[in-house]
């Protein structure tokens, strides 16, 4: 079988794939959840301060004392999490920059450990009712 000009050659995808992860992180950041995915127990969150690699919005494993059907989209919480990071390297990084057009240096999860609801701007929504 011919290797496709799109295909990323097998010592990248085995980096990748055995990527060594750090010593992880703790993060807080409060942002609010976008997508929620049962099956696979994660969530997608948006967050208003980004993470170390710049992203707003990333994907969270939920621990298993956070069951899915008790979040709720589109609301402001406050999420402590692990940061754990794979750096990659320099020929990894530089391959993939060159040949993919991909900005990448290091392979990023992120493990929810808890989350507090906050009330942000529940009082201004309260005043406006009563002026109606």
């Amino acid at each position: 079988m011919a290797k496709k000009k799109d295909d990323i050659p097998d010592w990248v995808t085995d980096e990748i794939q055995n990527a060594k992860f750090e010593k992880p992180e703790e993060l807080k950041r409060s942002g609010y959840i976008l997508e929620i995915y049962d099956d696979d127990n994660k969530v997608d969150a948006q967050l208003y301060d980004p993470v170390e690699d710049g992203r707003h919005i990333v994907t969270m494993d939920l621990p298993k004392k956070i069951k899915p059907s008790d979040l709720e989209k589109g609301v402001v919480y406050e999420f402590t999490f692990d940061q754990h990071k794979a750096p990659l390297s320099k020929k990894v990084s530089e391959y993939l920059q060159k040949e993919k057009e991909i900005d990448m240096n290091a392979i990023y999860q992120f493990e929810l450990k808890s989350m507090e609801l906050l009330d942000v701007g529940s009082s201004a929504s309260v005043d406006e009712d009563l002026e109606e």
